[in-house]
């Protein structure tokens, strides 16, 4: 006989990472205030220079000991970073911080979807019905002028940033337990800021004249980047991915909240659209466990990909 049941349980680490997502929803209104200031690399370049510079200061001695599957793995990590904050502060010039934030959730569902398609993980159902859910609400919440079927270039550049940050998230978990956190925290933060320094180029930007404000959200950003990433590597060393990406959606819900008290409005096709997301992006991490009476619980079976 057996039983069926959804199982939820909080680690000590999850718990943690519920804590930085609540902040981590409010940096929308911050960097989009930033591009105001600055161009989206400069800003970026900057911001993770100075996460890198926070972390590297309290890890002087750590880093002596940087191995060469560290210095891979930070690089790896960093120009995924790179690329996701890059496109994402890049398409809040053009669109709201609430749009931005639910677009770029989408990275929760995309997670499986990237293991099937460069792992060969094959999705379980529940997850592939969170993808739909969450394309779906894509297509309701970013719609340009109720054109359901076209999405602006600010969506797009947000969509792209997204599956960069849903590869960072698998690559983090990839060398979780294999490195050291600290050391590798600062080689993908430095590796990030590089990559968006060096992107300035192509990009035609130039240094901006640098004002008070602009100093202000690099350094407080750039330092709670740092944490993030810092908890991130500790934490997912014993949080799966889809725990860890699961987690990370109440982001776009602290971010619509901080966007409303800003006065940013939705309207309510895109607000549907959103609810169709973060429904996406719950139920892609909802597993049916099927107990067996004879056999003792065992978490690590509670999902599919756990890894």
């Amino acid at each position: 006989m057996s039983v069926s049941r959804f199982k939820f349980s909080v680690k000590p680490q999850e718990a943690i990472l519920i804590l930085i997502t609540m902040f981590w929803g409010g940096t929308f209104l911050a960097v989009q205030y930033a591009v105001t200031l600055s161009d989206p690399f400069f800003f970026v370049g900057l911001r993770f220079a100075t996460a890198a510079l926070a972390v590297g200061l309290i890890s002087l001695k750590t880093l002596r000991g940087l191995t060469l599957k560290e210095l891979k793995a930070g690089v790896a990590i960093g120009v995924a970073i790179a690329m996701g904050y890059s496109l994402q502060t890049w398409g809040l010039q053009t669109i709201s911080s609430s749009k931005s934030a639910f677009i770029t959730a989408m990275y929760v569902p995309l997670v499986p979807l990237l293991q099937w398609l460069c792992l060969g993980r094959l999705p379980g159902m529940m997850s592939c019905i969170g993808i739909v859910l969450a394309f779906i609400g894509l297509i309701l919440l970013a719609g340009p002028e109720n054109n359901l079927l076209a999405l602006g270039p600010g969506e797009i550049i947000t969509l792209i940033g997204a599956i960069a940050i849903a590869a960072e998230i698998i690559l983090i978990s990839a060398w979780a337990g294999k490195v050291d956190v600290k050391r590798v925290t600062v080689v993908q933060l430095a590796t990030a800021s590089l990559v968006a320094f060096a992107a300035m180029v192509p990009a035609g930007e130039s240094v901006p004249q640098m004002s008070t404000g602009l100093v202000v959200v690099a350094l407080g950003l750039g330092i709670f980047s740092a944490i993030i990433q810092v908890t991130m590597n500790w934490a997912q060393r014993s949080v799966s991915p889809t725990r860890a990406t699961v987690i990370y959606t109440g982001e776009p819900v602290w971010a619509g909240i901080f966007g409303r008290l800003a006065g940013e409005r939705l309207p309510l096709l895109a607000l549907v659209g959103a609810a169709f997301i973060v429904a996406g992006v719950l139920v892609s991490e909802l597993k049916l466990k099927r107990k067996k009476n004879a056999l003792p619980e065992d978490d690590s079976a509670t999902l599919n990909h756990e890894s």
